[in-house]
C-alpha cells in the first residue's frame, strides 16, 4: 500500500471511531422553526427536487466526498454510486490524487462507478494545494474523465495540511492557481472546505473568481485537525494539532454569511450535519442542497442498503419538516418562519 493509501486508510479509522469530532457545535439547533399545527398539505406530494449542476434531484443531499485505501474505497464508491442513483441524489467522490501520482486509476474511481450511477451528478475531487505542485487543465480534464464526472470539486484543507506531519504547508499562489483553473476548465468548478468552514469573505472571493458553487464544510463536524493529530506519532504533532479543536466557523454561521455575500451563487450546506431537521436548517438559511459524509460513513462501510437506508431517514425527516412548516416544496422552506 501506498503512503497515501495508507494515510487515507487512517483517516477513515479515526473518523469511524468517533474520535474527530469538533469541539464547537454546527450553530444548527439555534434555528427553530415555527410548528405548523394545521398544514394544508400531503405530506407524500411535498416536493423536494431540486436542480443541481444541470441534472434534477430527487432531494436537495449530496454525499460529501469519502475515501480510503484501495481495497475499502473501492467498496465504499461502488454502494454510494449504487445508492446515490437509487435515491436520485447527488455523489461527490474521494481525492483522486492517488491517480495523478500512479498515472492510474484508483480503485473503485473509474467508469464503473459512473456505470453504476449513470443518473448521477457525481463530482470528481482533488486539492487545492495541488494546482502549484503540477496540478492544472490537463489533470483536472483527467480526473473528471476517469469517472466521468459533471464537475470537479477543489477542497480546501489549510488546516489539516498545517496539521499533518506530512502536509503540504506552501499555499503560496495557491489562490492564483486556483482562479486560472477555475477560468479555463471547461467543466463547472465547486470550492469545498473541509470541516473549518468558508468565511463570507472567502467565499465572496471565490464567487468572483466565477465558481459554480460552494461547499462551506463548516466546523461542528468532522475536524480534520483531531484526526490529524490522532495519526501523529510525534507528542509535539500531538500537542499541534490539540490547539485547534475548536478551530473554525460553524456550519450556521458559513452558510448564512455564505448567502448573504453570493446571493446568487449554488450553495452546498455540510459539515455535521446530522439528519434531515439539520438538512432543513441548512436550508432555511440559504443552502441549495445538503452534505452529508461522516455522518453516513458507517452505512456506506456495511451495504448500499445500509446507505439507501440512512438517506431514506433523512429525506422522510426533511419532508416532515416541510409538512409541519407548511412548505410545500423546497423554495416555501426556504422562506419558513423561525422562531425568535
Amino acid at each position: 500500500m501506498t503512503d497515501i493509501a495508507a494515510r487515507k486508510d487512517q483517516h477513515l479509522d479515526v473518523i469511524l471511531a468517533g474520535k474527530a469530532r469538533h469541539r464547537l457545535d454546527t450553530g444548527l439547533d439555534a434555528v427553530r422553526f415555527v410548528h405548523e399545527a394545521l398544514p394544508d398539505l400531503d405530506h407524500g406530494k411535498i416536493d423536494l427536487g431540486v436542480d443541481f449542476l444541470g441534472r434534477r434531484l430527487q432531494a436537495p443531499l449530496l454525499i460529501s466526498a469519502m475515501t480510503g485505501g484501495p481495497a475499502r474505497a473501492e467498496a465504499i464508491n461502488a454502494r454510494l454510486a449504487e445508492a446515490a442513483q437509487h435515491l436520485g441524489i447527488a455523489l461527490a467522490v474521494g481525492s483522486q490524487r492517488a491517480a495523478l501520482a500512479t498515472g492510474g486509476p484508483t480503485p473503485g474511481l473509474d467508469m464503473s462507478l459512473r456505470l453504476k450511477a449513470p443518473d448521477t451528478p457525481i463530482l470528481a475531487n482533488i486539492g487545492a494545494a495541488q494546482l502549484t505542485r503540477g496540478f492544472g487543465v490537463d489533470e483536472a480534464r483527467r480526473v473528471i474523465d476517469m469517472v466521468a464526472a459533471d464537475a470537479l470539486v477543489v477542497h480546501l484543507n489549510p488546516l489539516q495540511e498545517a496539521c499533518q506531519p506530512e502536509g503540504d504547508r506552501d499555499w503560496w499562489g495557491v489562490g492564483a492557481a486556483l482562479e486560472a483553473l477555475v477560468r479555463a476548465l471547461d467543466a463547472p468548478v465547486v470550492v469545498k472546505e473541509t470541516g473549518a468552514g468558508l468565511s463570507a469573505a472567502t467565499a465572496k472571493r471565490l464567487a468572483d473568481m466565477g465558481v459554480a458553487g460552494l461547499d462551506v464544510a463548516g466546523a461542528g463536524g468532522s475536524n480534520w485537525a483531531s484526526v490529524e493529530g490522532e495519526r501523529a506519532e510525534g507528542d509535539g504533532d500531538k500537542a499541534h494539532a490539540a490547539a485547534f479543536a475548536d478551530w473554525g466557523v460553524p456550519t450556521a454561521r458559513a452558510i448564512a454569511e455564505a448567502r448573504a455575500a453570493c446571493p446568487r451563487t449554488l450553495i452546498i450546506g455540510s459539515g455535521g450535519i446530522r439528519d434531515g431537521v439539520d438538512a432543513a436548517r441548512a436550508i432555511r438559511l440559504g443552502a441549495d442542497i445538503v452534505g452529508q459524509a461522516a455522518g453516513v460513513l458507517a452505512a456506506a462501510t456495511h451495504s448500499t442498503e445500509a446507505v439507501v437506508a440512512h438517506f431514506q431517514t433523512v429525506i422522510r425527516q426533511l419532508r416532515t419538516v416541510c409538512f409541519c412548516t407548511g412548505s410545500a416544496n423546497l423554495a416555501a422552506l426556504s422562506r419558513a418562519p423561525l422562531q425568535v
